[in-house]
């Protein structure tokens, strides 16, 4: 019976630690050569991380990135590798390393490079040209990256038919929710068509605004799931694969030598490449059971705000993070989650009262601070706004109190958080939701001053959904009730509320989703049902408030696409999708 061991190593790199990113792969290695793995794979751009962007136009980054790919082929003795680096052959490749026991055997260059939302990859990289196989262990394997596998009548398939019956693909995906549906659909469709296992080793981690979910999978030859990651978690995932299944499948099923897509495969090289024999005979330590059970999409959305949390601030040096704590739904969130990601040490909440802020949000924000076990810091803000207004007055007199007041405790707020930043060299979290984002429901330089958006992609709709997840798998309301069942406030001026500015949330979030997530016209959104004087209202506070998002700070990508570099449109612009 011919089989392959295989482990993939689903590890959390960092653009540019090279010596971080190597460390990772050769304790994956050595773990691989006591479990007598035969191939161990890699994510996509392992050794440099992913995505390098500008660092790429840089020629040290590249010599670096060689440097340490030669250091990962040297310390490669006794075992077969793939990993993900930066090729520079005349231009540079977005490429996979195939090393055996000390030697750089080959390398399989990417040949779709994506460029659409948060991808540039045509910005970099040179499109590869061939679809090598490789024969490894007595097994034929095909090799390619990432968004290669997405396509049909792409490399897999070209693989398949020059004789690879194990697919293996590197890659480094970017999590939104529904993802990790979406690309188990993909793997199963080329495991099926191409009577092919197929193995997918994702990348984990937070870098930047993108979060790496891994939950790398393993397909048999029927779409099977063999073997699953951890969502959210660095993990080695070993597993035996039965070659021999895929030889009696194909012989079984003939009509997949026989499929149309074969006719509109492009005129790669596909050549075969001997890397090593079989290695029947050797003794292997037996493997544990795995759990291949996935995780619900509210849990996957929490798992990738912590994570993407706890990566932000670790991979940039920071050690603790302050929050302004109104006894909101928001802001509660937020404590919740960087509490979840740095420990409740690490974390201190500022109350920042006004005249405004009614009795039940300001012991909301205490007992928030006391089931959390964080530090709660009382700044109120009152006298330094009266002396605002009245060094104002003079210039404000025969106007009417309006907004302009309102910001003005939104930006000694802002002041506060960033003064105790500068101060102790905490790291502000700023508590603005995605709805607020999109409609400018927020004050620049104000709640939008800080470091990092932990909620910046996530609709207000959703943030309920993760505060009640959170509080059931608490056993308790960590968050008070109260905060949940208030009406959304600001507390800017008496009696205020949200829908006072705002169409309804459960309505708003529906009219963002089809306007900035899918494009819809007003017209299309009409059609969908949605009441017209809210799609009116919220398309022409999105249109209006692109100067505010660009100066907001990062913040975690979850929806299909976010504000900053997945959704890029000129803030001078006449084209108003409230005129349609």
């Amino acid at each position: 019976m011919r089989s392959l061991r295989l482990g993939m190593a689903q590890i959390n790199t960092t653009v540019g630690d090279f010596d971080g990113n190597l460390k990772k792969m050769l304790n994956i290695i050595e773990q691989a050569r006591r479990m007598k793995v035969d191939l161990v794979t890699f994510p996509e751009l392992a050794i440099c991380g992913y995505p390098p962007e500008d660092l790429l136009l840089k020629p040290h980054f590249i010599d670096k990135n060689i440097e340490y790919l030669n250091k990962l082929v040297r310390a490669s003795t006794g075992v077969t590798v793939v990993a993900g680096f930066v090729e520079s052959q005349d231009d540079l490749y977005n490429a996979a390393a195939v090393i055996h026991d000390g030697k750089l055997i080959g390398t399989y260059r990417k040949v779709y490079l994506p460029n659409y939302g948060v991808f540039d990859e045509n910005r970099y990289f040179r499109a590869g040209d061939e679809c090598p196989v490789y024969e490894i262990g007595g097994s034929v394997i095909g090799i390619n990256i990432c968004e290669d596998i997405w396509y049909e009548a792409g490399p897999a398939t070209a693989q398949a038919y020059a004789g690879a019956e194990v697919i293996i693909n590197i890659s480094a995906s970017p999590y939104h929710y529904g993802k990790v549906g979406e690309r188990a659909k993909i793997l199963t469709a080329r495991a099926m068509d191409n009577v092919s296992i197929v193995a997918y080793t994702n990348l984990v981690g937070g870098q930047d605004e993108l979060i790496f979910d891994g939950n790398s999978v393993v397909m048999d030859e029927n779409g099977k799931l063999l073997a699953m990651g951890k969502a959210f978690e660095e993990d080695f995932i070993v597993t035996d694969l039965d070659i021999e299944s895929v030889f009696r499948a194909r012989l079984h099923n003939p009509r997949w030598r026989k499929s149309a897509v074969y006719d509109d495969l492009p005129d790669w090289l596909a050549p075969r490449i001997t890397v090593s024999g079989p290695t029947s005979g050797v003794s292997k330590p037996a493997l544990e059971k795995r759990d291949v059970a996935g995780i619900g999409v509210t849990e996957e959305i929490y798992k990738a705000l912590v994570l993407g949390t706890r990566d932000y601030m670790a991979k940039n040096g920071f050690k603790k993070v302050v929050i302004g704590l109104s006894g909101g739904v928001d802001s509660s969130l937020v404590a919740l989650i960087a509490t979840d990601a740095l420990g409740k040490e690490n974390v201190i909440g500022v109350s920042m009262t006004s005249r405004f802020s009614s009795p039940g949000s300001i012991t909301d924000a205490v007992s928030l601070s006391n089931n959390l076990g964080i530090r709660l810091l009382s700044l109120p803000i009152d006298k330094i706004f009266q002396v605002y207004l009245d060094g104002l007055q003079a210039v404000f007199a025969g106007t009417n109190p309006d907004t302009t007041e309102e910001n003005l405790q939104a930006r000694i707020r802002g002041n506060y958080l960033m003064a105790l930043s500068n101060k102790f060299g905490w790291l502000v979290l700023t508590t603005g939701n995605k709805s607020e984002m999109a409609t400018g429901y927020a004050t620049l330089y104000g709640d939008m001053a800080g470091g990092f958006a932990i909620l910046k992609d996530v609709p207000k709709t959703i943030v309920y959904q993760l505060v009640v997840y959170r509080n059931c798998k608490a056993g308790f309301d960590i968050v008070p009730k109260t905060v949940i069942d208030k009406a959304p406030s600001a507390e800017l001026r008496p009696d205020q509320r949200d829908s006072d500015s705002l169409p309804p949330y459960d309505l708003l979030d529906q009219v963002l989703k089809a306007y900035v997530e899918e494009d819809k016209s007003v017209d299309q959104m009409l059609k969908m049902g949605l009441d017209e004087s809210a799609v009116r209202k919220a398309v022409k506070l999105v249109d209006g408030s692109e100067y505010k998002r660009r100066q907001s700070p990062p913040g975690i990508k979850i929806t299909t696409r976010a504000f900053g570099r997945d959704r890029r449109l000129p803030i001078t612009n006449k084209f108003k999708g409230s005129d349609q």
